[in-house]
């Protein structure tokens, strides 16, 4: 893979080297013919260059002349006429295998090799052995950090004065980097369609780069799109609000300043810990706070009888992922999908292993959010160093994470708010509940005020569905118990635990 600055240098050194065949993999002719017009300039030689459109022209140059119906043939007329000469295909066709239009090419080469020429085809497509085993290959990669800062800025340049347009510098790093993985030409589409659909670009409008991102790609049954409010509001586990915070920055850095220290971006954080208690939301306020999409990768599904469908599944849905990075893909109760694994299942450990490896290798800006329940369920591969930036463990609501989710459901759903007395009442009487725990009694409340009008809200109403609760750390403390131990040995805690009750 390479950037646009390490191709240009590789395609002049096949030329200056007079390599017969120079095969550039990439989906983007443009930004191809931008390099071998600079090659052309730099090295002042003429690069004859055929296109379906244009037919025969000369890189740089807008005249044009027919090819006569046939390219290949008047290519290798050119070879004859002009030794030491260079020309690119960028319409280039069934290339893929032995076929009359690749053998053509492949006499082409002969004759390539024997006048000392150069023929450069520009295509995404893969190329038969026999062609490939006579040149070399170089990729173009996506735009790379440099390049997409560089053309946002251009695009805010080119409409400043048209549109209010209030990005700073650092906006223009995120917009940079929420728009890794597209080419020149979609991004400039994104950019405007932005543009035109808010009458300028603000800060606010940064989100909304990567809204389209998901519909350039096949949909793949296991992975939705999860639609996050961005009003939401999470109360407690500070701890874990505060690592987040400190890990974005890394997220959001460039490959450039990660290279420099041998860094990579956080790969994401499997949260363990009572039911309950914040788990599966915590996904959507990674997805809110870092202004990314967010993606559920349900596991399960991607099981199938039949033979090799199972990884089949497994390697489209990866593919998607890293194809929508950057993005927070949320995988919810993961002990139940990969602990097939341990069952003796040929077809669970390969679909874990190919899990395991994208984890630890995959180079794409995904975070991955995952929750267990039983975390003994879990196999022991998940752990090592690497797979999971950490592991953090939640546990029930202590005091003051009580008394702001009361006070945050009051708010949303009773329309009222608690005098600091019946705070420390409410917050008494909900020792030992779940954030789930309460959020259903105060939203049992809002039911009767709904049906029956807001006079019927009292305290003692209030504290008579709290009472009504059969809290998890009653209906199963064996089961709690088991869990905290493990949380306290072997994870992080999510909230500040200076206090339990």
């Amino acid at each position: 893979m390479g950037n646009y600055n390490s191709t240009k240098a590789e395609i002049k050194n096949y030329i200056c080297a007079r390599t017969p065949l120079v095969v550039v993999d990439s989906p983007e002719r443009e930004r191809v013919e931008r390099i071998l017009r600079e090659i052309s300039t730099e090295l002042d030689i003429r690069i004859g260059y055929y296109t379906d459109a244009k037919q025969v022209s000369v890189i740089g140059s807008d005249v044009s002349k027919d090819a006569e119906g046939d390219p290949l043939a008047f290519i290798a007329s050119y070879f004859r006429k002009n030794r030491n000469s260079t020309f690119a295909i960028g319409d280039i066709k069934r290339i893929g295998e032995d076929n009359v239009y690749s053998r053509e090419v492949l006499n082409i080469l002969y004759l390539a090799k024997e006048m000392n020429c150069t023929l450069i085809l520009i295509t995404a497509d893969t190329v038969w052995s026999r062609l490939s085993q006579f040149g070399m290959l170089t990729t173009l990669d996506y735009p790379d950090m440099n390049e997409r800062t560089a053309q946002i800025s251009d695009f805010i340049g080119k409409y400043r004065f048209k549109y209010p347009i209030t990005l700073d510098e650092s906006d223009v790093r995120m917009a940079s980097t929420l728009l890794r993985g597209f080419t020149e030409i979609q991004i400039e589409n994104i950019l405007s369609t932005a543009l035109i659909n808010n009458r300028g670009l603000s800060k606010d409008n940064l989100y909304e780069l990567t809204g389209q991102k998901s519909r350039l790609y096949s949909a793949v049954s296991s992975i939705q799109k999860v639609n996050v409010s961005r009003s939401l509001t999470v109360s407690g586990l500070e701890g874990l609000k505060r690592w987040l915070s400190e890990k974005k920055n890394i997220f959001f850095a460039s490959d450039e300043a990660l290279s420099e220290r041998d860094l990579t971006t956080p790969k994401g954080i499997l949260l363990c810990g009572v039911p309950g208690c914040g788990k599966s939301l915590s996904a959507k306020m990674v997805a809110k706070e870092w202004e990314l999409p967010l993606f559920r990768f349900d596991l399960g599904t991607i099981y199938d009888k039949w033979v090799g469908e199972s990884e089949k599944k497994m390697k489209e849905a990866l593919r998607f992922i890293d194809n929508v990075s950057p993005c927070i893909v949320w995988v919810d109760e993961i002990e139940k999908a990969l602990s097939v694994s341990d069952s003796g299942n040929d077809t669970g450990k390969r679909v874990l292993g190919q899990f395991l490896f994208w984890l630890q290798e995959s180079t794409s800006r995904v975070f991955l959010v995952a929750t267990a329940n039983d975390i003994s369920a879990l196999p022991f591969e998940l752990f090592r160093k690497g797979r999971f930036s950490e592991i953090f463990f939640i546990d029930l609501p202590n005091y003051s994470e009580r008394r702001a989710t009361i006070s945050q459901y009051a708010k949303k759903s009773l329309h009222c708010s608690f005098s600091d007395e019946e705070m420390d009442e409410l917050c008494a009487v909900t020792e030992g509940f779940s954030y789930s725990d309460i959020e259903y009694a105060i939203k049992d409340a809002a039911l009767l005020c709904l049906t029956e009008g807001q006079e019927v809200l009292t305290m003692e109403l209030v504290l008579e569905k709290f009472r009504q609760i059969v809290p998890i750390s009653k209906n199963n403390p064996e089961m709690l118990e088991k869990i905290r131990k493990w949380g306290e040995e072997r994870a992080v805690a999510a909230s500040d635990r200076k206090e339990r009750a």
